[in-house]
């Protein structure tokens, strides 16, 4: 993770000494020590070539591997940890950070060989538990990733590090962001990075190209941007108040990282003035503001914090930001948190190197109830990565906006868009004929729903559509004059992503028997077999959806046996088929039970004619037709169709009256 960002954990370390003059290896390790990381990272390698003794080049490979650790090149750095570990350094945290560099290169089986073989040296240490325990997570959280689309915008990105994007007031149009590309005013090359001075720069989006256009310069006059560090700004709702984090130096020696506060009247910055919040610390950086500017977060290394870097926070009085307060143990970690956001609903985000996450910086949520109490969750997969995922900015009122990365694909530390796409229900459904197979037009569509819609629609062409509500229950029935009511079903109860739901409505015609599928006697018998009830079923069901109409039920038998045995047989399984439904609830006064016996062959229909290619549509099942069939198997068929229970609609305007 090169960049400015890491220079808020660096400057501690950064003035406890001086370069001081001797050999090579002397001066990379002072480098290291300082925090002079790219400096030393050239300086060890230049030492290596040169040395033969292979425990001073094991202590070499482990401080080049520190380095790029806090430079935030994690790959690298297990290149060289790899190496201390394998001539068997003696400081177990070359096991540890062995498997950190691991697990954020994403080699999970080696990483935990070296937590294991680590915690066999320092057992319970809790950093080593959480990594362990990130592996399982991250997993999951790639497994289960959010709704969140995320997108590098290449526009804003150079081959240094571009990071810790702001939207200026409340739009989401133009940005300030921090940069350590080429156009920067510093010239000088950091000792910690290897990259130059970062600077503020500013972009606009082209929305008529749906593009960010070419980054400049924030402010050219040398008043905000200077030959020193600045960047992770910070802007007010209004856009009225403007702050940064700048990191001074004097003669390459740094004289500490502090908040500077400026405006910008009509495309002019006011001279920053340094905010007095800390005055023995070196360290106080990272500067967020409440949507309302009366509240300011921010990170420090003040002396009585949790460990490493903490954010804290302090209340705006009298124009003059006091009584800064640390946000404790659930947000700040023994290691560093870092880059602290606060979005208009009054969420805190942040990045964090030590709460579980999938590796290197992930950025958190936080949120604060009316007792002061915090909980914390990672943002999981594709928000965080494996590497470095930090400096979130949101739209006002959106969840959309940017943050920054040096996930795979990244050319050093990049900026990139995430939105969580609104949840979007919707029915589509075609009406057809259930005879024919044709679309019915001009049905009406009524839709009901447990959160009181109640909706009447013209299908159009047999096709409609209508989006749905969230938490609700729905039922959609197509009416038609001259067919059967059809309905579905559907619920957006407990879905927590968008859905569409299709549907097929069959409406039939009532001017022709209806076969009712699966219908089954005992052999010779009038008795209904289990296996019928839900067919049965089925009938009660349309009964209830169309309460006007009335019925009679028809059962049919094949030719063999005798004819008075026929009718009588298929009078009592018709019977029995109304028994069933007035069982069922349903108005005696609305069925009629009918047997015909062998005396009203079938006629072939569309659907048996798909079925059996050896029939066609219009074809009378006779006891000639069937005789005349070149198999028994195909006799047996035409037989068994005959063999059937049907309901034709004998009446559409029963209405039910009650004594």
């Amino acid at each position: 993770m090169k960049g400015f960002k890491w220079v808020v954990i660096l400057l501690a370390g950064y003035l406890l000494n001086s370069c001081a003059a001797g050999n090579l290896s002397r001066v990379a390790f002072t480098s290291r020590d300082i925090g002079e990381y790219h400096k030393a990272i050239q300086k060890f390698r230049k030492a290596n070539k040169k040395e033969k003794d292979r425990d001073k080049r094991m202590e070499y490979a482990y401080a080049i591997g520190e380095c790029y650790r806090h430079l935030g090149e994690y790959e690298m750095a297990a290149l060289y940890y790899r190496n201390a570990v394998r001539r068997n350094h003696p400081d177990p945290k070359a096991l540890l950070w062995n498997a950190e560099m691991l697990r954020a290169s994403q080699k999970y089986e080696e990483s935990l060989e070296n937590y294991r073989a680590y915690l066999e040296e320092v057992p319970g240490d809790q950093w080593a538990l959480n990594g362990m325990e990130s592996i399982t997570l991250t997993q999951q959280w790639v497994a289960n990733p959010t709704r969140h689309i995320v997108n590098p915008e290449k526009e804003l990105n150079s081959r240094e590090s571009d990071y810790c994007p702001v939207f200026l007031g409340n739009s989401d149009n133009e940005i300030l962001f921090t940069s350590a590309r080429k156009a920067s005013t510093g010239k000088r090359r950091s000792m910690i990075t290897g990259q130059t001075y970062a600077d503020l720069f500013k972009s606009e989006f082209n929305v008529q190209r749906q593009k960010w256009g070419t980054p400049k310069l924030a402010d050219e006059n040398m008043i905000v941007n200077t030959t020193d560090e600045e960047g992770a700004v910070s802007v007010a709702g209004t856009g009225s108040q403007v702050l940064f984090t700048r990191c001074r130096y004097d003669k390459n020696q740094s004289m500490g990282a502090q908040i500077y506060s400026t405006s910008q009247v009509r495309g002019s910055w006011a001279e920053p003035v340094k905010l007095d919040i800390f005055a023995d610390s070196i360290l106080v950086a990272h500067p967020a503001l409440s949507a309302d500017g009366s509240v300011l977060y921010f990170v420090s290394d003040k002396p009585g914090g949790q460990g490493g870097n903490d954010i804290w926070r302090a209340q705006k009085s009298g124009g003059v930001f006091v009584d800064p307060e640390n946000l404790g143990s659930v947000v700040n970690t023994p290691g560093n948190e870092m880059f602290p956001f606060v979005r208009d609903n009054g969420e805190l985000y942040f990045s964090s190197d030590y709460h579980l996450g999938m590796g290197g910086l992930d950025i958190f949520r936080a949120v604060e109830d009316e007792d002061g109490n915090w909980t914390v969750e990672n943002m999981g997969y594709p928000m965080n990565s494996s590497q470095d995922d930090f400096g979130i900015s949101f739209v006002a009122g959106k969840d959309q906006g940017l943050f920054s990365s040096n996930r795979k694909g990244s050319r050093s530390d990049d900026i990139y868009s995430f939105v969580v796409p609104p949840i979007i229900y919707q029915a589509s459904g075609d009406i057809f004929n259930k005879e024919t197979g044709t679309r019915v037009d001009g049905a009406t569509i009524r839709i009901i729903g447990t959160d009181g819609t109640n909706l009447r629609m013209r299908a159009d062409n047999g096709k409609f559509q209508v989006k749905l509500n969230p938490a609700t229950e729905y039922v959609f029935a197509a009416v038609r004059e001259g067919f059967l009511i059809d309905k579905a079903r559907a619920t957006t109860e407990g879905l927590t992503d968008s859905k569409n739901f299709n549907f097929e409505l069959y409406l039939t015609p009532v001017d022709a028997p209806i076969r009712l599928n699966n219908i089954n006697y005992e052999f010779g018998k009038f008795d209904l077999l289990p296996e019928s009830i839900v067919a049965l079923d089925s009938l009660v069901d349309l009964l209830e959806l169309n309460p006007t109409i009335t019925i009679e039920l028809m059962a049919h038998t094949d030719h063999i046996g005798g004819d008075q045995f026929n009718f009588d047989l298929s009078q009592k399984r018709a019977q029995s088929v109304v028994d069933y439904l007035i069982g069922q609830g349903i108005n005696p006064r609305r069925l009629v039970a009918k047997g015909y016996g062998e005396t009203w062959p079938k006629t072939v229909t569309r659907d048996i004619a798909t079925r059996y290619d050896w029939l066609k549509r219009g074809d009378e099942l006779t006891e000639q037709f069937i005789e005349s069939l070149d198999s028994e198997e195909k006799k047996d068929a035409a037989r068994a169709i005959n063999r059937r229970t049907e309901f034709r609609v004998t009446s559409t305007d029963f209405i039910e009256t009650y004594d």
